[in-house]
């Protein structure tokens, strides 16, 4: 689930850390991405990539059920769309306007 906010005093990377997301390195790709865990493991856990513009940030949630697995093909377990998904967004949604004074 794609969705974007502006930007107002916050990088995107502090916002997203105050909607209790700890920062992922993935040393394979050189990216840096943003995770929840939803239980004691790594899996469940939302997962965030930002893209941070002059104005505004763009961010890109997903449910990842379980760790991919790699084999002739790429398999990977993530969700998304649907209520759970959805639910995350409200909430990171409600703890950015909150930050914002809205």
């Amino acid at each position: 689930m794609k969705f974007k906010f502006p930007l107002k005093n916050y990088t995107a990377r502090d916002l997203i850390r105050k909607c209790n997301y700890g920062e992922w390195h993935d040393k394979k790709y050189g990216k840096t991405s943003y995770t929840r865990k939803l239980s004691g493991g790594n899996y469940p856990r939302f997962h965030v990539y930002l893209e941070q513009f002059d104005n505004h940030f763009d961010v890109d949630l997903h449910l990842d059920q379980k760790q991919p697995s790699y084999g002739t093909t790429a398999a990977h377990s993530g969700e998304y769309d649907g209520p759970v998904v959805e639910e995350e967004a409200r909430r990171i949604t409600a703890v950015i306007s909150e930050l914002y004074g809205l």
